[in-house]
Order: C-alpha cells, then sequence, then structure tokens
C-alpha cells in the first residue's frame, strides 16, 4: 500500500507538471489565446483540491481500496488534461 505521503507527492508532482506543461505551451505560442489554456489549469487546481481533501478524509474504513482508488482518479484526470493540453 503507498502512504498517503507518497500519494500526495503524486497528486502535487503529476499536476505540477500538467500545469507546466500548459506554461510552456502559453509560451512557445504566444499569438494564440490564452483562455483555453487558463481552464486547463483551473481544472487542474480544482481535481488537485479534490484529491488532496479525499486523501485527508479520516473516515474511510478501508484506506488500501480508497488510497488505490484516488490514485485510478489521478491517473484518469491527468490523462484527460493531458489530453486537452494537446488539442490545444
Amino acid at each position: 500500500m503507498a502512504s498517503k505521503r507518497d500519494l500526495k507527492k503524486d497528486i502535487n508532482y503529476v499536476l505540477g507538471d500538467i500545469i507546466e506543461a500548459v506554461y510552456i505551451w502559453e509560451l512557445t505560442n504566444p499569438d494564440k489565446g490564452n483562455k483555453d489554456s487558463e481552464k486547463i489549469i483551473d481544472e487542474a487546481i480544482e481535481t488537485f483540491d479534490e484529491l488532496i481533501h479525499k486523501v485527508n478524509d479520516r473516515s474511510v474504513e478501508d484506506k488500501k481500496s480508497h488510497f488505490k482508488s484516488i490514485n485510478t482518479e489521478l491517473e484518469t484526470k491527468g490523462r484527460k488534461l493531458i489530453d486537452k493540453i494537446n488539442a490545444l
């Protein structure tokens, strides 16, 4: 079972890298509008807040399956955000 600390680090690294990729895209494409890219950043921040809230939920009885579901959700939402970046 992954520890709570490792799961928080994974969430931070994955979503931080996604936000960084959006900023790089904005720098390399200054002629295109930033409206869509800002939406992706906002969505990444919302996802971060949701997942950290779920990690810190102490009312869960089966922590192993709970953390596994959070990890799966991170992968799913992260891939969706990456697809949105690629579509810019």
